[in-house]
Formats: C-alpha cells, structure tokens, sequence
C-alpha cells in the first residue's frame, strides 16, 4: 500500500557541483538538507577537488554526464518536493537544467533557483555577460529566487550598489517576480555594520530582515543558506522564519569558525551545530 503524503519522507534534487574540500555547494547542502530530515539527490554539474578560491584545484566537467544521470531517475519514476539549483558554468548547463525542471516538476514540486553568478559587483571569472543573460531563462522556473545583490543587479539591469536603499529592492524583486518567481530573497546586503536579507513575496511587499555581521566573508554562506530556505520550504515553514532561521543558524557557526581559526577559504564550521539545525 502507498505511503500517504503525511506519512512519506521529502525529497530535494539539488543540481550544482561537488568540492571535495572548502565546505561548499553539495558538501554543504547534502549534510544540512538531511538534518533538516529531507532526502536530498545530488546532480553534479562539476566535481572539483577543492573549490575555486583555493591557488590550485582540478575539475571534471560533469555536463555530458548530467542527462544520462537523471533519465535513470526518470526510469525509477523518481518525484521530488523540490529542485534546488546552484552553480551552473555553461548555456549547455543552462538547458539541461531547464530540460530536467521540465520533466521532473510537477503542480506540487518547489523551484528554488541561486542564480550563482557574481558577488561584489563583479561576475567570477567562469561568466561573461552573455552567460549572466541566459540565466535569466532560469528564473521563470523559479517559485522561489536567491539572489545575491550583485546577481539580483544583473537579473534586472540595474547598476551595482552595495547600499541599495529598500525602495530600490522593492523595485528589483518586483521586476523579478513579474518574469515567474512568487518570493525573493535578496542575499549579502551590508548596512553599516550588519548583514541584511531582503525579503518579498508578491501581493505582499517586502521588508529587510538585518543581523549581524561577523567577520570576513567566507566560502559555502550562500549554500548554506539556500540548504536551508530549500528544506524549510519543503517543510512548510513560512518564508520569513524560515530567511531568519538560516540567518541565525549562519551567524552562530560563524562564531564557532572564528573561534577555531578557520581560513576564509575552508568555509564555515557548521558541523559543530548540526544537531541543533531543527531548533529554532
């Protein structure tokens, strides 16, 4: 006999590369995801031996494996509550990417899109703004988009700044959310010296959620928050407990990471907390 909907565990597919060292991407959400007690699939776009910020990595390019990999999931029949994107480093990922939304989605399924593109104003070194437009295609999948402010910039033409004032991101989410997505949550924003999230729903307006800044900027924060708005979604926590619990459970590990004297690059010390991750 089938499994109610109640009764049967939730599953996220989440697309984006693997770094065997620097806590970031899959390592970070594999391990999250699962606390939050969801099933989470991993589809490598890439797998890197350590991520991009270290001198010296190597990387196996994953995208001519991607389709083969997921029409056996297609075969099983496999259904997933959600599908998370991160990373993707080419148009052809961008399709395929676009293909495997297609064929998995369903009235039911969450899309949750981090357009991963830039931070700071400037793209990273593996995009070019041709590349930066075609992500735009991915954003009408998106129930859920996770910009950062340089990424939210590119996506509607505006000129980076890192103090938008709140009436400019009104602006851009709304302008996001006409192309498809219901929320946007606008990540890395600094006012004076706390970090903030911009939250917005549509029909709803939206509203800065501030906490504080601690330390450098490190390696995995983005990934870890979006593991973390992707389970919640799945869980059925509202949208603002949900950018304030990743927000609390980031600032915590932060501190942990500092007090271990961990490099920028290795990311942050969640491991610490992870039995913790479903309190708040």
């Amino acid at each position: 006999m089938a499994l109610s909907q109640e009764k049967r565990q939730k599953k996220i597919a989440v697309i984006n590369d693997f770094s065997g060292y620097g806590r970031c991407s899959i390592t970070v959400a594999l391990p999250i995801i699962s606390a939050l007690k969801v099933q989470c699939c991993p589809l490598p776009t890439a797998i890197f031996s350590n991520h991009t910020g270290f001198s010296s990595f190597h990387m196996n390019d994953y995208t001519g494996y991607m389709k083969p990999y997921y029409k056996e999931w297609e075969k099983l029949g496999l259904q997933f509550d959600a599908i998370a994107t991160g990373f993707l480093g080419s148009s052809e990922q961008i399709e395929i990417v676009s293909d495997f939304i297609k064929r998995f989605k369903t009235k039911d399924t969450i899309v949750l899109i981090d357009p991963v593109m830039g931070d700071y104003g400037k793209l990273y070194p593996t995009y070019d703004i041709k590349l930066a437009g075609r992500m735009i295609e991915l954003v009408c999948y998106a129930d859920i988009l996770m910009p950062n402010l340089t990424e939210a910039c590119i996506l509607t033409g505006k000129d980076y700044e890192h103090n938008h004032d709140e009436f400019t991101l009104e602006e851009m989410c709304e302008d996001l959310c006409a192309k498809g997505p219901k929320k946007v949550v606008i990540s890395g924003i600094e006012k004076g010296g706390k970090f903030g999230n911009y939250m917005y729903q549509a029909g709803k307006g939206g509203k800065l959620i501030e906490s504080c800044k601690i330390g450098e900027s490190r390696s995995g924060t983005g990934d870890i928050f979006s593991a973390i708005i992707a389970a919640d979604a799945v869980n059925g926590l509202e949208f603002e407990r949900s950018i304030n619990h990743a927000a609390d459970f980031i600032v915590k590990t932060i501190k942990k990471t500092i007090e271990y004297q961990t490099k920028a690059e290795e990311g942050i010390c969640f491991e610490e907390y992870l039995d913790e991750i479903g309190e708040f």
